[in-house]
């Protein structure tokens, strides 16, 4: 694990096929959610097509690839149509702003759940307190609303507060410390102990549940340091870490506890990478975070598909799929179930009056600006280029490769 081998090089003997199979899974369901996120912040939730141009960065749609094409591979969610100038406009089907009106209502029930997490991030930090745009990092995994930074922050003046540093940066301080939410997720699921409202965090004594890759025939080999590891005590990921020393044993244990908490916060029990290690030093975690995870993978596991990486907890999965499932998870797959068309393409129709897409004067458009009115083959389901679907919230190949190729 420490030779000077590339990041997915050294973890390719223990690859979990059904975690790749969730990987892939969600590479096509982010960029229609980003799609359709961008829609909502529209007042009418439309938009014409050529302002999605700027988005291609965050989809990863790399030209020539257009991104008419990419959107009218899911008709049951997006609607595309023309004013009177030929201007390619974008819309939601309506059984896909049903899909936004239930999407507020889960966020707006899980609102006091989403605030407990974020608190107990802050209790966890060094400093009591977080980059708000760190946090923003977090925001879909956590199941925050689009209005997080500018609205739902001054909702719960009673767990934080937003301040500013000298050099205007903004933070979200921790405002009250709650002995009950000091527990971690391992103690409760360990020790059944679910509040307590005179806990005080220490040092802890618990195994982690370990689920090791169905085909890895090699766990004998690191049999004698994984049970060295399990025994081995460690401080709460909540007590203050400021005594221990950067690399000692029991400073990497208390780094995967603290991984292990904030994955048990996601909704889909996974995160991505480079978002841990923006918190190394508020979390107090090593440089190398990568080569640890790697090295713990019976407890995580890491995934290489698209351009950057993402990390399970592998107890959370029961092959490729989530053991308990949220009802943000179960609202993703309904996403992801109207992801995807057989059939003909539909002509794309022109509106001369934009103000009322609903008026039946409905003319063909000879227009070959996008190319919309021509026969698609009967295809069963759509093939997605890797390059073109790879998840943009994961690590960069490149980079991990440069920052630890001499590990």
């Amino acid at each position: 694990m420490t030779t000077s081998k590339r990041v997915q090089d050294r973890s390719q003997t223990k690859r979990v096929h059904d975690l790749e199979i969730v990987t892939e899974k969600w590479k096509i369901a982010s960029k229609v959610l980003f799609l359709m996120e961008t829609l909502k912040k529209e007042p009418e939730m439309i938009i014409p097509v050529r302002s999605f141009e700027q988005c291609r960065k965050q989809i990863n749609l790399p030209k020539p690839h257009r991104i008419s094409d990419f959107i009218r591979k899911s008709p049951k969610l997006f609607e595309l149509y023309k004013d009177h100038k030929g201007v390619l406009w974008c819309g939601m089907t309506e059984r896909a702003e049903d899909l936004i009106m239930e999407e507020k209502k889960i966020l707006e029930q899980h609102a006091d759940k989403a605030a407990e997490y974020i608190t107990r991030m802050l209790m966890m930090s060094v400093d009591k307190r977080l980059p708000l745009d760190k946090i923003a990092h977090f925001r879909r995994d956590l199941g925050l609303p689009l209005d997080f930074r500018t609205n739902w922050v001054h909702k719960y003046p009673q767990h934080f507060r937003v301040v500013k540093s000298v050099d205007e940066i903004e933070f979200l301080e921790l405002v009250c410390w709650n002995p009950s939410w000091a527990i971690t997720e391992l103690e409760k699921k360990v020790t059944g102990i679910t509040e307590n409202d005179c806990h005080k965090p220490g040092i802890l004594s618990l195994t982690f549940p370990l689920k090791f890759p169905p085909e890895f025939k090699k766990v004998y080999r690191y049999g004698g340091k994984i049970d060295h590891f399990q025994k081995r005590s460690y401080l709460s990921p909540y007590a203050d870490a400021r005594g221990l020393k950067a690399g000692s044993l029991e400073f990497d244990k208390r780094a995967v506890a603290i991984m292990h908490e904030l994955l048990c916060f996601t909704s889909e029990k996974r995160l991505v990478t480079d978002h841990l290690t923006h918190f190394r030093r508020e979390f107090v975690m090593p440089q190398k975070l990568m080569r640890l995870l790697l090295k713990h993978f019976g407890i995580f596991y890491v995934s290489e598909r698209g351009k950057r990486f993402s990390v399970f907890l592998t107890e959370a999965y029961q092959g490729s799929e989530l053991i308990e499932k949220c009802p943000l998870v179960l609202w993703k797959e309904k996403v992801q179930s109207l992801i995807g068309y057989r059939g003909r393409k539909k002509k794309i129709e022109t509106f001369s009056d934009m103000s009322d897409i609903e008026c039946d004067s409905l003319v063909h458009s000879d227009s070959e600006e996008e190319s919309l009115n021509v026969e698609l083959e009967q295809r069963k389901t759509m093939n997605y280029d890797d390059a073109l679907l790879s998840d943009n919230s994961d690590m960069d190949v490149g980079e991990v490769s440069n920052v630890y190729q001499n590990c």
